[in-house]
């Protein structure tokens, strides 16, 4: 969750300081895992003994709270790491990843990540652009939490969504990815409920439209409007 979407994958290039012989090497270190859609890369509460860094897919991170709620902190997509923000090994994780598609992960283990970081000066440079990345979204999506409303932050996510999978036509810009209420309630920090409520005042007021699961933004100007309201 952001302001704009501007530096939301700048994070996925940390490894792109290093040459192609000290990525052969980073590989080397870890070992390859596949991950089917829907199960856990990590959860919340476990050991921790490592990172993984995203070869393929798409993976959810989110915080479960006492009650239940979740609230989502990213979509992590390839060339991310995932599993900070503890690097080192040992404590808990202080959240869960699962995986949204079929996942192919290097599984980097504590003890050869930290002889990669003496070693490997570049590697520890990268790693550190890596936690830079990650540190600006998760300021992000606190500013975002702290400082606009619900509704504000439903039509924040919504205008996300338009640029980055907006196709236009006409007027209309169809969202080219299907998401479920839970998923946006998981993303704004609200209930299934009361996103279901907003979505269809949304579509009683002609700012958008819902077909099969697939949103159709139809007042991109109105959802601005509710931003940039005095």
């Amino acid at each position: 969750m952001s302001e704009s979407i501007d530096g939301l994958d700048v994070g996925a290039h940390f490894l792109d300081r290093l040459s192609a012989e000290q990525k052969a090497e980073v590989q080397a270190a870890g070992r390859t895992i596949l991950v089917p859609q829907g199960d856990m890369v990590f959860s919340q509460g476990e050991h921790h003994s490592g990172i993984f860094i995203i070869r393929r897919g798409q993976v959810r991170v989110y915080y479960t709270a006492p009650s239940g709620r979740e609230i989502t902190l990213a979509y992590w997509t390839p060339g991310h790491f995932i599993g900070g923000p503890e690097i080192s090994g040992g404590g808990p994780h202080m959240w869960a990843g699962v995986a949204m598609e079929d996942c192919e992960i290097t599984a980097l283990p504590s003890a050869a990540l930290q002889r990669l970081l003496v070693q490997m000066p570049a590697f520890a440079l990268a790693l550190i652009d890596g936690l830079i990345a990650k540190g600006k979204c998760y300021s992000s999506m606190a500013q975002m939490l702290g400082t606009r409303s619900v509704i504000e932050r439903l039509a924040q996510y919504l205008l996300n969504l338009a640029e980055l999978y907006g196709v236009a036509d006409g007027d209309i810009v169809i969202v080219n990815r299907k998401v479920t209420h839970d998923q946006i309630a998981a993303m704004v920090g609200s209930t299934r409920q009361w996103v279901t409520m907003m979505l269809k005042r949304f579509q009683t007021k002609h700012i958008i439209a819902t077909e099969d699961g697939v949103i159709r933004i139809k007042r991109v100007d109105l959802l601005e409007k509710i931003l940039f309201r005095e």
